[in-house]
């Protein structure tokens, strides 16, 4: 089995109309989610293998603040500058050719094109979820995606179960999502 993880990055600033899209950084409330999606990810031991990262500031940002939540061994962080406002069928063929041995990966990337991939990826999972899922992809929104193929040239459309969905407002209120 192999597990995709889809991260939104977290909250960024529109605060200074002088920097461009890709250099916005995040949000004292996004870096307190990032931390706080780490903690959940250590606490539920789901943990990446590798991590899939923008090169945008905030998409790395991101990850600097989930990295110490996670523990040792950390993942391996590969920064990607075509994950910045990719397209859904070019996050699919970036997982495609994923190695064999990273049982676990996670994309850190933007919507649309994250939370695109997200739905169609998914065939099932909890009703809740799904329909959590399909209302919206928030900032720190993460979507995890299981397929019973070993490998990762075989993940398709349709083709995965969405394990968990959480989102910054259901890690804060305790409840599951």
């Amino acid at each position: 089995m192999t597990t995709l993880s889809l991260l939104r990055h977290a909250k960024s600033s529109w605060g200074d109309s002088s920097l461009d899209d890709f250099e916005r950084p995040l949000t004292q409330r996004g870096a307190s989610a990032a931390s706080k999606l780490g903690r959940f990810l250590a606490g539920e031991k789901l943990v990446p293998d590798v991590i899939l990262c923008s090169e945008a500031v905030r998409a790395r940002a991101t990850v600097a603040l989930l990295l110490p939540e996670l523990g040792a061994p950390a993942p391996k962080v590969v920064m990607e500058s075509a994950l910045y406002l990719a397209l859904p069928a070019a996050l699919l063929e970036r997982v495609r050719k994923l190695d064999g041995a990273e049982r676990h990966a996670m994309i850190v990337a933007h919507n649309p094109g994250l939370h695109a991939l997200a739905l169609s990826l998914t065939a099932d999972g909890e009703r809740d979820d799904i329909a959590a899922l399909a209302t919206k992809f928030p900032t720190a929104a993460l979507a995890v995606i299981t397929f019973s193929s070993e490998r990762w040239s075989a993940v398709k459309p349709a083709s995965g179960r969405l394990a968990r969905f959480v989102t910054p407002r259901t890690l804060g209120g305790g409840r599951r999502r």
